[in-house]
């Protein structure tokens, strides 16, 4: 089998090194160029020495690639997501610039009006425990954020066997290289060290993308979702614990029965014996969820933790490319965590 030529927008992000580093061990797959307009014509080891490696110059225009990773940030992806697609590429974007159905949202909440509507309405958004069908035969894949992947993932079980009401608490909290790599005081050592903070209480970005997607595994328009993240001082990392109104009597048993039903095949998902910790994901494509009953309060209580930059970003991105390309789901991702 010919292998994957693979292309990678922005590599000089956290997402776009990361995809250069799954890649390069990718069994059926190739990088056939990486771009980074600030380091066009450096050799990508030299800049990134953590790949030196990679003998890839770096270029300040897309190539020609069987699939493009489009690591741009929001608002600069959608154009040249239009361009790529129109080389016959097909295009895994990492950015938020195709997840959300509603072109109406993109001016509230990215400050933009989406240039490509109708690309909007033909992207598949690539959570693929949800999506795998779509996927396949998609020319356009939105792969997900970090926090809405940990907190669908949570959720979709009990939304889809209708268990919980309406009103949902998700709290999150991230590891630093959520925040990217631009200079930011809050990422700052001496601010982040030590130190926990929350922010955007008056409405993550993220909000809306995990709202369409909860709504739609439960079937209920009536959600009401509270999401407050937090920055806390690791490298890498997501942990959410999500809270959510049981709507009827459910015992323990018929919880874990409803999620191993709902996660039996899914090879990225695991579920949890024990509250799990962000060690337990760090450096893999997986995702943790461990879903128990506050009896007191008759509430559901799940916590799921990931490492944002894989699960959240590159690593469900090549699962994706994986899915579009026939491959086996956990070709090139299948690394077990990093411990400690």
């Amino acid at each position: 089998m010919t292998r994957i030529k693979a292309g990678i927008v922005n590599v000089t992000g956290y997402a776009g090194m990361e995809l250069a580093r799954l890649l390069a061990g990718h069994p059926e797959a190739e990088i056939t160029y990486v771009t980074g307009r600030s380091a066009a014509g450096e050799q990508l080891g030299k800049l990134l020495p953590h790949l030196s490696g990679l003998e890839i110059k770096i270029s300040e225009e897309a190539g020609e690639a069987d699939v493009c990773f489009v690591a741009l940030p929001h608002r600069e992806s959608a154009a040249q997501v239009s361009k790529i697609l129109k080389s016959n590429s097909k295009v895994i974007d990492i950015s938020a610039d195709f997840r959300l159905e509603d072109t109406s949202l993109y001016p509230e909440w990215y400050g933009f009006t989406h240039p490509s509507p109708d690309l909007l309405k033909e992207a598949v958004y690539g959570l693929p425990e949800l999506y795998r069908k779509q996927i396949k035969t998609a020319r356009l894949v939105a792969n997900p954020g970090c926090y809405p992947t940990a907190a669908i993932l949570a959720l979709a079980p009990a939304l889809k066997a209708g268990i919980i009401g309406e009103n949902i608490i998700i709290d999150s909290k991230s590891g630093l290289s959520g925040a990217g790599r631009t200079l930011n005081l809050k990422s700052h050592f001496c601010e982040a060290n030590e130190n926990v903070s929350a922010y955007a209480l008056e409405g993550h970005r993220h909000l809306p993308e995990i709202e369409q997607e909860l709504r739609k595994a439960g079937n209920a328009n009536k959600l009401r979702v509270t999401f407050v993240p937090h920055l806390i001082p690791v490298t890498r990392g997501i942990l959410s614990s999500c809270y959510a109104d049981l709507s009827g009597d459910v015992s323990q048993l018929e919880i874990e029965q409803i999620y191993s039903s709902f996660y039996d095949d899914e090879p990225f998902v695991r579920l949890a014996e024990s509250p799990p910790g962000i060690s337990q994901t760090k450096g893999s494509n997986y995702c943790v969820v461990y879903p128990r009953i506050d009896c007191r309060t008759n509430r559901l209580v799940v916590i799921s933790t990931l490492d944002n930059l894989i699960k959240g970003a590159a690593g469900q991105a090549i699962q994706n490319m994986n899915i579009m390309f026939g491959l086996e789901e956990k070709t090139g991702i299948s690394m077990p965590p990093l411990y400690p």
